[in-house]
Order: structure tokens, then sequence, then C-alpha cells
């Protein structure tokens, strides 16, 4: 019985070959990743969706995070690119540190300045609130790794200790490869997919300074009271939500509507003191936000507003814009803005 399957699916194959070899190519052309990334627009997030506050206050309004909708490049999408004047092609070149930085290490990256981002904003919005929260751990996350550095970090890692002592910033690190000369291996302990493990970093000399070539990106876990739940997909990533989330995190934690039953949408990344920052790709966020017919946009000060206002006045666009430079410009934007 074997023989005789075996014998029909191998006459199929012969005599439909060319076919098969067809869709083969096919499926290979439509689907097979070029170094480019599109950009197709944006959208909005619905904030309340990504955050959960124990006893948390209700609100009559919506805050909104902005996105930029990114897509890898195929063949078909790269030409089409072309052709769609709201698509724009730009090469993952500009992403990269190196030139052999992978897909997955730019993600990770992408990840991790979420994190960062996240980190900041429940600090701000917990201290505006007047909220408890105190450090109970801090995370030295790898984030870039040069060409000249001679290691076996990988982007990720999470770096416990450097020869034996443990680090709490770059700058240990820094004081830590002065002690050593050029070409000295240091032993570094790091966390990699939950296990510990030893690394090396062999010390060079550029500029008549000593390097290991890695930069790190410093993250927080906290105690805080009340409880605090973030509820990011596995595919979202950047800073740029930083602004938004502090927004709708002190929302919640306060008992007056800094909303006034309106519907706000803004980006901007933010730092532990409340600065606000630019952010990439803010064009598509205007015309997301335009789109969905908000009633207020924030935009980070400086060449972000710039740019929105500039597509505003050519375009035509409906949409109120407020430029803001600091968490508490942002809070006050929004309270004069709903008693106007």
């Amino acid at each position: 019985m074997f023989t005789k399957y075996y014998e029909k699916i191998y006459s199929f194959m012969k005599e439909n070959l060319q076919i098969l070899l067809f869709y083969l190519v096919l499926i290979a052309t439509l689907t097979y990743p070029l170094p480019f990334y599109i950009y197709t627009g944006g959208g909005l997030i619905d904030t309340e969706n990504r955050v959960e506050i124990e006893g948390e206050e209700q609100t009559e309004g919506s805050l909104h995070f902005l996105y930029v909708s990114q897509r890898n490049a195929t063949i078909p999408t790269y030409l089409l690119s072309f052709l769609i004047p709201t698509w724009d092609l730009e090469s993952i070149s500009s992403y990269q540190i190196t030139e052999e930085e992978e897909r997955e290490e730019i993600q990770i990256r992408d990840r991790l300045y979420l994190e960062e981002a996240n980190t900041a904003a429940i600090f701000v919005a917990y201290q505006k609130a007047s909220k408890h929260i105190q450090v109970h751990e801090v995370k030295n996350h790898v984030i870039y790794i040069l060409d000249k550095s001679k290691t076996n970090l990988k982007i990720g890692d999470v770096v416990l200790s450097v020869e034996g002592e443990k680090i709490e910033d770059i700058e240990d690190v820094k004081t830590l490869v002065r002690k050593h000369s050029v070409g000295d291996r240091l032993r570094i302990q790091v966390l990699r997919n939950q296990k510990e493990i030893e690394c090396f970093s062999e010390i060079y000399e550029a500029n008549q300074e000593k390097y290991l070539g890695i930069s790190l990106l410093k993250t927080y876990d906290y105690d805080l009271d009340p409880s605090l739940t973030l509820k990011f997909k596995s595919n979202e990533s950047g800073p740029s939500g930083g602004l938004m989330l502090a927004l709708t995190i002190y929302n919640k934690l306060v008992s007056e509507d800094v909303t006034g039953g309106l519907k706000i949408a803004g980006t901007g990344t933010i730092d532990q003191e409340g600065n606000v920052g630019t952010i990439g790709g803010v064009k598509y966020k205007l015309r997301g936000a335009v789109e969905a017919k908000v009633d207020l946009m924030l935009v980070p000060s400086g060449e972000n507003y710039e740019e929105c206002l500039r597509i505003k006045e050519q375009e035509h666009l409906d949409i109120e814009l407020v430029s803001v430079s600091t968490f508490d410009e942002a809070l006050r934007a929004l309270e004069n803005f709903s008693h106007s």
C-alpha cells in the first residue's frame, strides 16, 4: 500500500513539477525579507488597555498612544512604496549600530527602549501623584556593542558584575576599565535568558582612551502602592509613548480626571525628571490622530511641533496641537484645554 501511495505522489510531482516550482518561486518572492522597513501611516491605542492599577480612578475621557505602522519590506511592498505616496522606505542600516547587527538585535534594543520609557513614566507619575514608589532593583542592559569590541556579550544581556564587582551603572564599568591595561580581558557576569553566565570583553584603545566598546541602558523594578500592571504586546516597542503612559498612570492615581471628558492623543519620550523628548515618525502620528478625530494632540516642543504645525497648515488639517517640553506642561495644557 505504501508503494502505491509513493508512486501516486511521485507521478503527481513529476507531471506538475513546473507548476510546483512556479508556486515555490512565487511564495519565496512574496515573502523574502529585504533590508528595508516600510512605514505606512499611524493609528491610536487606548492607553486604558495597557495600564491596570489597583483601585484606579475612572475617567470620562480617553488618553491614547500614537503609533507608526512599520513592516519588513518584501519585493512586492518594496515596489509598491514607489507608487503609494504615503508609504515611505527606510534602509535597515539606519537602525544598525554595526553592519553585523541582525533584525532580532534591533528588536531587542527597541523593546528595551520601551522598558526604559515605562520605568521613567511610572516614576514620574507616582512622584507627581504623591504615591509610594521605591526602587527595588536596578538592571543594566547591554544596548550597544561596537565594531571594535572584542566580546561575547549580546544585546539584551543584564550586567551583574565586572571582575567580581557589582555594577550600578556605566560609570562603574568605566572606572574598572581605567584600572586595567589595554588588551586585558575583563570577566563579566551577566543574566541571559534567565540564566547567569560568565562572559568577557577585552579592553582596547581609541583616541588615547580605554574602552570595552559597549553601552548600557538602565531600567528599574519598583515597589509600588497602589500596585500597577502594564500590558504591552510583544510586538510593541520604542520609547515614544513615555509621555502618554505617564499621563495615563497619573490619571488613574488621582481623583481629578485630567482628560476633561475629551479624546486626547500624544507622543514623546519622558525621563525621570519629567522632561519630554522628541521622537521619529511624527508626521505619521499626526495623520493617525487626524483620522481618529482626537480633540487634542500633545507634541514634543521643537522640531516635532514645528513639523506637525507645518503639515497641518499645508494640508489644512483639522486638529488642535499643543507643544510640551515637560510632564507639568502637559498637565497644564490638558487643564487649560478642557476648561476653554
